[in-house]
Formats: structure tokens, sequence, C-alpha cells
């Protein structure tokens, strides 16, 4: 049975991923650091869930021994500083590593999740330039078959993007400032990603190619959240913060718990998430499908049990 390895695999896509791979009958490893936490994945036939560190050279290239293929699904939207030094040891420095330990391995297949607009000199924040500081890297490795992906925001079933405004929306005030509620996106469904990436494996015709996946409709973010609050059968006023407003809610709301909107979101936001002409799905045979064809099944929860359910995923329970 074919092996591959997933870092990044107990998160939203990764989770959405597994269960393809599994379908297809792939030997799946999984690297963690809190096995424990994603024990319920090891249900899944054919899986390995192992305790390790990523960013461990010698570690990581022990995991990968045995495997045909690697996918690296690691990226964060925010850092625990302000210099940029966390998102360079997350999308700089562990592709490195995982370039490395591919190598040692002879491992020749490798699959990368990149950011749309990412782009190691223009940029317009951290996160983007580090994205594109990796994608860059990866694909210039002597040795290896690299196929990387630029979506724009994922939503899907367990999603942090939709969860994470349903559970602000909840709190019981009418008004909704909104900073960056002009930023566009293009949001692609999770199981259109995965569709896209597990059909590029074995394909040398995806070998060196970098696949712009957007869904086929663009919104702004106060669109996005006002269709959140009326899918949930809430009344709110959504109010964009202008450009200046937005900067100084973000620096205000970098010290408040959970980090949901930094200085380095806003300068994110300063490009649009969208593909334009350049959305590869087509391409790859997918039909990418909208937000309103999707989320009305997992936004109308309503029942106590159903709102528990919810919150306990907003947790992280």
């Amino acid at each position: 049975m074919r092996k591959i390895c997933l870092l990044g695999g107990t998160g939203f896509v990764g989770k959405h991923l597994i269960n393809r791979l599994n379908k297809m009958g792939w030997q799946i490893r999984v690297l963690t650091r809190q096995r424990e936490q994603h024990r319920d994945l090891l249900v899944l036939p054919h899986l390995e869930l192992v305790s390790a560190s990523v960013y461990d050279q010698k570690q990581l290239s022990e995991q990968l021994a045995g495997c045909e293929a690697v996918i690296n699904l690691v990226g964060i939207l925010n850092e625990s500083g302000k210099k940029g030094a966390g998102f360079r040891k997350a999308h700089v420095e562990l592709p490195q590593n995982v370039v490395a330990a591919c190598l040692d391995n002879n491992i020749k297949r490798l699959l990368h999740i990149s950011a749309l607009n990412a782009d190691a000199k223009n940029g317009t924040s951290h996160y983007l330039r580090t994205k594109g500081e990796a994608e860059d890297f990866v694909h210039a490795a002597e040795g290896l078959q690299v196929t990387s992906f630029r979506p724009s925001v994922i939503f899907g079933d367990g999603d942090s993007f939709f969860n994470q405004f349903a559970g602000l929306l909840r709190l019981p005030s009418p008004l909704f400032m909104l900073p960056s509620g002009h930023a566009k996106f293009a949001p692609v469904w999770v199981d259109d990603v995965v569709a896209a990436m597990v059909q590029t494996i074995d394909s040398p015709e995806h070998f060196g190619q970098r696949y712009n996946l957007c869904g086929p409709k663009v919104y702004t973010l106060q669109e996005l959240v006002g269709y959140t609050a009326k899918l949930m059968g809430l009344k709110r006023y959504i109010m964009p913060l202008g450009d200046k407003s937005s900067y100084i809610a973000a620096r205000f709301m970098e010290f408040a718990p959970g980090k949901l909107y930094s200085r380095d979101n806003y300068l994110s936001s300063k490009m649009d998430s969208v593909c334009g002409d350049n959305n590869h799905l087509p391409q790859l045979g997918i039909t990418p499908r909208a937000v309103e064809t999707i989320m009305p099944r997992y936004l109308t929860a309503s029942t106590p049990r159903e709102l528990y359910s919810t919150f306990r995923h907003q947790a992280g329970r």
C-alpha cells in the first residue's frame, strides 16, 4: 500500500483531505505535537497518528522514511509577535526542513499549500511575503516534483472563517463593526480544494505547476458577514470600518485573546483575494461551488443541541 505523509493534517483542510485519501486507499501518516487531542482520527483505517515535532529536522526526516509523497498544509494567519518571526518559522523554515527531509529519503513528490497573492517581494504583509518565499523555495528545489496551491479563503464544514464570524455575531448587539469590510474574497469550498490536490498527486502534467483556487463568486467581507447573520436568523447592522479605522482596530485587537484581527491581517486585506481570469479549478476539471450552495447546511443550527455542538467546535473541543 502506498504511503503519504501529511504535515498540518489535523487542521480543517487536513481532516477533509485525510478522508478523501483514505477512500482512495492511501496509507496515511499524520504528524502532530498533540496526538491525544486528535485521537478521533484513529478510527480511520490505514492511518498513523504520530507524535513528532515537524520543526525538528531529525524527527522529520525519520518520520518521512518510507513515504512516496508529502503534503505540507501548515500555515498560520497570525503570530504571537509582531515582527514576522512566527510567520517565517511556519511558512519558510518548515518548508525548508520538508525539502531537506524529502531529499534525505529520496521522496520526489511534494504538494504544498500556499495562498493567493503570495509574493516574496511585493506581498503587503508578513503572511503573504513568507508564503511567497516558501512557494518559490520549494519550486526551486532540485530533485523534487512540486505542485503548489494558492487558494482564496477556504470554507466548509468546520472552517474557521464562517464559524468565527458566527460566534461573534451571536453577541447580543445589533451593531457589528467590521474592520476591512470592503476587502474582496472568492471563497473556495474545501472539497474543491481537496479534489484539486488528490487528482494532481500522480500526474506528471501537474509537476512544477502553481494553481490558483477560487470559488465562482466574489464578495466583500461585509457581504459574507451579512450573509452569515442572515443564515443564522440574526438581525445585525454590519458597519464596515474605513481604512484608518480598520488599522486602529487592528492595533487594539492584537491585544485581545485569540488575536482575531491584527495589523498583518489588515495589510493582507489590502490585496483582494480573488483569482479573476486565473482560476485553475475549471482547468483541473472541477466546477467550483458557491458559498450559497454549501453553507446553509452548516449555519442554520437552531436547536439547543445543535448550538451546543457549534460552541464546542468554536472552543476547539
